[in-house]
C-alpha cells in the first residue's frame, strides 16, 4: 500500500513553516519557526478528513493531557493549541531535533548505562502521568523523542485515557510489538500494568535491537507476535554486557500476569536504580512531582526553598547490625557530565569511604548556628563528602591498574564526645500504610533554621532493600510479603549533619 501524501501545512500567524517532520494515521507533524519568542517548534496538525466529532474530542483530549504533564523533563512540552481558519486543530510543541529511540536502536548499539538512564527517566514520566490519573497506552521507542540535551521525551498521548476509563474495550490502542498480553483478550483489564509492560519492553528493545518477541529471520506477522506475546517467556537480550539482574527486571516487567509485574513505574525505576548501583553507576534520579508543600509539610520558609532548589543526592550505607557507614554525597551534575554520557567512560561514584579508598579522613565539622553538647560518643553522625564523576577512577580498573584519581574529602564524626555540633530535629508524625502492592510512607518536616533533606532506609524480613534521600516528605514503596519497616532521618542540608539515630522514627506496615 502506498503512503499517503502529506497534508498541506497550516497557516499559523506568527509561525513560518519549514518542513515536514513526520506523518501518522490522523495527523502530520511539521517544523516551524516561531517569530516571538524566536525558536524552532513542532506543530502537529490534524488531517482534514480526521476533523470529525470523535477526532476533535481525541485531539483536544491529547492537548489537555499533555498540558497537565508537559512540565516534566521527560515529557514533550506543549506550548499552545488552537484551530486554523480552515478548521484544522493543531498543537505547538517542543521541537526535539535528535533521532527518536526507534531510529536510534535500529542504527546504533546503545550502551547498558545509557539504557538504564533512559529507563529511570521515562519511568518518572510514566509515574507522573499515572499519579495524575492518566494512562499513556502507547509507550514504544517511536514515541520517545530526544531533546537537544540528550534526554528522552515521551510524546503522543493521543490514545491516552484516564485510569477510570481504562477497562473500556473501545479505548484500546497500543502497538502490537510492545503491547501487554491483556490487550489481546476481550475482557481483560488494561491498567497501570500495561504501561509498565510497554515501558519495560521499550527498554528491552533498546538493548536487544528488536522488540521482545520479534524473531530474527522468522515470521513476525501480527498473529505471530500476538501468539508469542501471549504464550512464550521473555527471551534474553542476547548481550553479554547485560547483567542477569537486568534480565530479571525485564522478565518481571513483562510478566504475562499483570499482578506479577512491578506494581508501578516507580517500582520499576527503583529496580533499575539497583542495577545501576550493582554496576557502580550513579543511580539516575526518579523525577516525580513533590506535592508535600501543598499540604503544609514544607516546614515554613525552608519548605518554600525546598520546592525550587536543586540539591545533591546522598547515599548512606547501613550495616546489617543497624550501624551506619559514613555516606558519600553525590552531585547530580555528575550524572550529566561528559564522562557519564554516551561515548564517555562510566565512573564509580560510591567508593568505599576511608582507608579502603585511599582517602585521608579529617574531622572538620562546619561551625554550627546552634550548638548542642553531645553526651554519648557516637551519638551524632556528621555527613559530608564531595564526590565528582571522576572520583576514584582507579576503582573502575578491573585489574586495579592505574587510572585518573581524584581525592574525595570526607568529614567524619569527631572522636571527642564533648565536641559540639548541631543536629537537626528528627522527622515528626511518621506513618506507614499498606495499600495492596504498595506501602505509603509519609512524615512531617520539623521546624528548623536551615534547609532539611530526609533519608530513609526500608527493611523487610531482615533485608535492607530500599533507600532514598531528598526533600520529599512522602514516598510509595513496593510492598513485600513480610512486614515493611522504614526508619527516617533528617539531614541538615547546609551543614550535612544527620539527626540522632535514637530519635529518628521507625514505622512499619
Amino acid at each position: 500500500m502506498s503512503r499517503r501524501r502529506p497534508s498541506r501545512p497550516p497557516e499559523i500567524p506568527g509561525f513560518q513553516h519549514e518542513r515536514l517532520l513526520g506523518s501518522g494515521g490522523f495527523a502530520d507533524v511539521f517544523l516551524y519557526e516561531q517569530e516571538l519568542p524566536r525558536r524552532k517548534v513542532a506543530v502537529k496538525a490534524l488531517l482534514a478528513d480526521a476533523v470529525t466529532p470523535d477526532g476533535l474530542t481525541q485531539f483536544v483530549g491529547e492537548a489537555n493531557l499533555m498540558a497537565q504533564l508537559s512540565t516534566h523533563p521527560s515529557i514533550v512540552t506543549i506550548y499552545q493549541a488552537a484551530t486554523t481558519e480552515d478548521g484544522r486543530p493543531y498543537l505547538v510543541m517542543e521541537y526535539c531535533p535528535r533521532p527518536n529511540l526507534s531510529v536510534r536502536y535500529r542504527n546504533e548499539r546503545i550502551g547498558v548505562a545509557e539504557a538504564l538512564r533512559i529507563a529511570a527517566r521515562l519511568a518518572g514520566a510514566v509515574e507522573t502521568a499515572h499519579r495524575a490519573g492518566i494512562l499513556h497506552r502507547d509507550i514504544k521507542p517511536a514515541n520517545v523523542l530526544t531533546t537537544d540535551y540528550g534526554w528522552p521525551a515521551l510524546t503522543d498521548f493521543g490514545i491516552s485515557v484516564a485510569t477510570a476509563a481504562a477497562d473500556d474495550s473501545d479505548q484500546a490502542g497500543m502497538s502490537i510489538p510492545w503491547a501487554a498480553p491483556e490487550f489481546f483478550a476481550d475482557d481483560a483489564p488494561r491498567g497501570v500494568g500495561a504501561d509498565v509492560y510497554a515501558l519495560t519492553a521499550t527498554i528491552y528493545t533498546l538493548l536487544a535491537r528488536r522488540s521482545p518477541f520479534e524473531a530474527a529471520g522468522g515470521s513476525n506477522s501480527a498473529l505471530d507476535l500476538i501468539t508469542r506475546i501471549e504464550r512464550e517467556p521473555v527471551p534474553p537480550t542476547g548481550r553479554d554486557d547485560v547483567p542477569e539482574s537486568l534480565e530479571e527486571v525485564f522478565r518481571r516487567g513483562m510478566a504475562k500476569d499483570p499482578a506479577q509485574r512491578f506494581p508501578s513505574a516507580a517500582a520499576f525505576a527503583r529496580a533499575i536504580q539497583r542495577v545501576e548501583t550493582e554496576l557502580h553507576l550513579t543511580p539516575t534520579p526518579l523525577d516525580v512531582p513533590d506535592t508535600s508543600w501543598a499540604h503544609g509539610t514544607g516546614g515554613g520558609e525552608s519548605g518554600e526553598d525546598q520546592r525550587t532548589r536543586v540539591r545533591s543526592v546522598s547515599t548512606i550505607d547501613v550495616n546489617p547490625d543497624g550501624t551506619r557507614h559514613r555516606p558519600a554525597i553525590i552531585d547530580p551534575a555528575a550524572a550529566r557530565s561528559p564522562r557519564n554520557q554516551p561515548g564517555g567512560r562510566e565512573t564509580a561514584v560510591r567508593p568505599e569511604i576511608g582507608a579502603a579508598a585511599g582517602v585521608e579522613e579529617t574531622a572538620k565539622p562546619p561551625p554550627p548556628r546552634r550548638r548542642t553538647t553531645l553526651i554519648a560518643a557516637g551519638a551524632a553522625l556528621v555527613v559530608v563528602a564531595a564526590v565528582t564523576a571522576m572520583a576514584i577512577g582507579a576503582l573502575n580498573q578491573p585489574d586495579g591498574g592505574e587510572g585518573e584519581t581524584t581525592t574525595a574529602p570526607v568529614t567524619i564524626p569527631p572522636d571527642d564526645p564533648s565536641t559540639e555540633v548541631e543536629l537537626p530535629p528528627a522527622p515528626q508524625n511518621a506513618t506507614a500504610e499498606r495499600d495492596g502492592d504498595t506501602v505509603e510512607v509519609s512524615w512531617d518536616a520539623p521546624e528548623f533554621d536551615n534547609e532539611l533533606e530526609f533519608y530513609y532506609v526500608a527493611t523487610s524480613g531482615g533485608e535492607r532493600w530500599e533507600e532514598n534521600v531528598g526533600s520529599r516528605t512522602s514516598d510509595t514503596l513496593e510492598a513485600r510479603p513480610e512486614q515493611v519497616c522504614v526508619q527516617i532521618w533528617s539531614i541538615d542540608a547546609t551543614n550535612r549533619n544527620l539527626s540522632s539515630n535514637n530519635e529518628s522514627p521507625t514505622v512499619c506496615a
